[in-house]
């Protein structure tokens, strides 16, 4: 459904142009068939007698005044001449008549989008792709590129990007793409294939396995407070907005209008990212949801189905975004899904779902695509298509204003756009939801997977644990979820040699400077629940580690070699550490097993920790403040840490154990600065270190890793 303007005549064109286009494809559909004949008769054909006919034949096939080189097979010989033939650059009528075809579509959507012909630089590669112009083509897009970026250039060119890519395809020299050329011109099927370089979609989606999971989660209040409470379109799609694209879905009940309980599955897009192999949603799920019949995110979905537990032959709506929407319909193709479940309606937003059939042919489908939103062309036909192919669905196509994607690809947008935009399909759509307007009475959330997860934290967090008196924790403390920073200080060494005074350590010494670390880690999710710490700690070499009589001594590079790489080494097996200055954390029951924990003064206390993978912003209240970009980095296995501390005359050992991927970042733009006006302990001890206004030689970042933490031991020094 297109929105008509004020004149119908431009309409009318654009009807006429799409329909001259189809009565092409007819016409190169026949002459293929055609050819094909030829080609197969040139195989049956006796000699000696029939040379004749068979000249006759051989001259149709190949004369650039009748069908070109019009081999379509005939054997293995003529199948490679039609190869050949399209390595040179040879071409049949049939591809000339399709071609006329597609520049005709071309055509169409333009009287709707004046800026493809008005713009200089779109004009010139659309006509440099129509008149197979390589080179000329190759440099229309790099002018455009150079001059638009990547992202307004595809959302220009979306209106009609099949095409394009579909004319590329039928007149260059390769042969590896022509049969998905036909597919998106003729409308035969989705694109098999890439249609630049000919490689096999389903070579790409096979790679995504999996037999799908689904575990429920509950949201967050304020995740809640967003969902709709009466079920409607905006509602459904608000609450995908809500949901976002974190690899959840929602399921709800409605009661209708006429008492009975029906329920609504509501599936949103790709989740930002690379593919993660755990999650249907990410790059990879989305793909395979829409190049194949089934994929792990509709197996997901199924399980996510049969979890919430649906009475049989339960009436089922189904609503979808984007990939979610790709989902949905191989859900409501799954023929044995269908028999369990009534699927009554399906409503997909921003999908490429063209080639897809829901099982019950009772099913009602609508579509709703932005025609600057390339994400629904990906199956080949885009706002230039001549094909009805489903006169049966309810199809909105239209565009806004806003042409740049991926903004006119955003839920949020196609929410808008209905809601302000787009009344009359949006009241088309919700008349045919009636059975689901009512108000909403069970809502239950789901975390998909490829494939069924193990235990949480399994195996690094599966350990034997023992309750302690202090603040009612286990140990060892399990984080689940979790962040760290650690940053690493040139200090005074005269003030570090004083603190490690009696303890038979010595410092970590580099160009004449001690080594201090001040390391931060976030636990967002963990057995003692969610807190923060900050640890301060002049680097040593460890307890066992064969020391010179005085500690300047360590200046000389074979300690160095030795000594630095162990900070890196896991903690369970490194002895160098932190010899603990002061701890300060913000949750109370952690701070009551301060001394049990790492020994060592221990602080309550305010702490702010924002990590990100390219800056941090640490806030301990009257401490200090580290900010700052941390540059690049280089990726390697978090070590964990290993701190020090002395308590009642003995050395206590703690071992924070991780398992997660960080990144190493040398000399990173930090700045750790000390409050003027604290006079908190700590405080004091990074002035006279030297360490008020320092940046750090190197951090060390994660910010996604699980950890244990146990209680400290003591370790002999001597």
């Amino acid at each position: 459904m297109n929105d008509p303007g004020p004149d119908p005549g431009p309409d009318r064109d654009a009807a006429r142009l799409r329909a001259a286009a189809r009565e092409l494809v007819d016409v190169a559909l026949t002459i293929q068939d055609a050819a094909a004949h030829a080609t197969s008769a040139l195989t049956d054909v006796a000699l000696p007698h029939a040379l004749p006919a068979c000249g006759a034949l051989l001259r149709a096939t190949t004369n650039g005044r009748g069908l070109g080189w019009a081999f379509t097979g005939g054997g293995p010989l003529l199948t490679a001449a039609a190869k050949i033939g399209g390595l040179l650059g040879a071409e049949s009528l049939a591809v000339r008549v399709l071609a006329t075809s597609l520049r005709l579509r071309v055509e169409a959507v333009a009287i709707a989008h004046p800026e493809l012909t008005g713009d200089p630089l779109l004009t010139r590669l659309i006509d440099a792709a129509a008149a197979d112009r390589d080179l000329e083509a190759v440099r229309a897009l790099r002018a455009l590129l150079k001059e638009r970026g990547a992202v307004r250039a595809l959302s220009q060119l979306a209106p009609v990007f099949g095409e394009v890519l579909a004319l590329r395809a039928l007149l260059d020299e390769n042969p590896l793409n022509d049969a998905t050329a036909w597919l998106i011109a003729t409308g035969k099927g989705y694109a098999t294939a890439d249609p630049i370089t000919g490689l096999s979609n389903r070579a790409i989606a096979v790679l995504d396995t999996g037999e799908g999971a689904a575990r429920r989660v509950e949201l967050s209040a304020a995740e809640s407070a967003l969902l709709c409470t009466r079920g409607s379109l905006l509602g459904f799609l608000g609450n995908i907005s809500a949901l976002g694209t974190t690899g959840r879905v929602l399921i709800q009940s409605v009661e209708g209008p006429d008492g009975v309980i029906r329920h609504v599955l509501q599936a949103p897009g790709m989740r930002a990212g690379r593919p993660d192999g755990e999650s249907p949603q990410d790059l990879l799920g989305a793909f395979s949801s829409a190049v194949l019949a089934s994929s792990p995110y509709s197996r997901a979905l199924a399980e996510a189905v049969a979890d919430y537990g649906l009475p049989p032959e339960a009436e089922l709506a189904l609503i979808g975004h984007s990939a979610g929407g790709a989902a949905i319909m191989n859900l409501a193709q799954d023929a044995a899904f269908c028999a369990r479940h009534t699927i009554t309606h399906v409503v997909a937003v921003g999908s490429p779902i063209d080639f897809k059939r829901p099982a019950d042919r009772r099913t009602w489908v609508a579509s709703v695509t932005n025609q600057h939103d390339i994400i629904p062309t990906l199956d080949g036909q885009g706002a230039g298509t001549c094909f009805d192919l489903h006169p049966d669905w309810y199809v909105v196509d239209y565009g806004d204003a806003t042409h740049l994607f991926p903004l006119c690809h955003g839920i949020d947008h196609y929410r808008a756009n209905l809601a302000h935009d787009l009344p009359e399909a949006r009241a088309v759509i919700d008349e045919r939801l009636t059975p689901y307007r009512g108000r909403v009475v069970r809502s239950q959330a789901y975390l998909l997977f490829d494939r069924p997860p193990g235990p949480q934290g399994f195996p690094f967090l599966a350990v034997p644990t023992r309750a302690v008196a202090e603040g009612g924790v286990e140990l060892p403390i399990r984080c689940h979820e979790g962040g760290a920073l650690t940053a690493y200080f040139a200090a005074r060494p005269g003030v570090a040699a004083d603190l490690l005074a009696g303890t038979g350590l010595g410092p970590f010494v580099l160009a004449g400077r001690a080594l201090v670390a001040v390391h931060v880690a976030a636990n967002r999710r963990s057995s003692a629940g969610a807190y923060e710490e900050l640890q301060v700690g002049v680097v040593v070499p460890g307890p066992f580690r064969r020391r010179s009589r005085s500690w300047p001594d360590l200046l000389r590079a074979a300690e160095l070699r030795r000594s630095w790489p162990d900070l890196l080494r896991a903690a369970d097996v490194r002895g160098s550490g932190g010899f603990l200055v002061g701890t300060a954390v913000d949750a109370p029951s952690v701070h009551a097993l301060g001394p049990r924990l790492w020994g060592g003064e221990t602080y309550l206390t305010s702490l702010k920790i924002r990590l990100g993978a390219r800056c941090a912003h640490v806030t301990a209240d009257s401490i200090l403040t580290l900010r700052g970009r941390l540059g690049p980095g280089l990726p390697l296995d978090d070590p964990g840490l290993v701190g020090y501390a002395r308590e009642e005359g003995v050395v206590l050992r703690s071992c924070v154990r991780t398992r997660g991927r960080a990144r190493l970042h040398p000399a990173p733009p930090l700045r750790l600065a000390v409050p003027p006006l604290s006079f908190h302990p700590l405080a004091d001890r990074l002035r006279e270190l030297g360490l008020d206004g320092a940046r750090p030689l190197l951090c060390l970042s994660t910010t996604t890793r699980q950890s244990l933490r146990d209680a400290a031991v003591p370790v002999p020094t001597g």
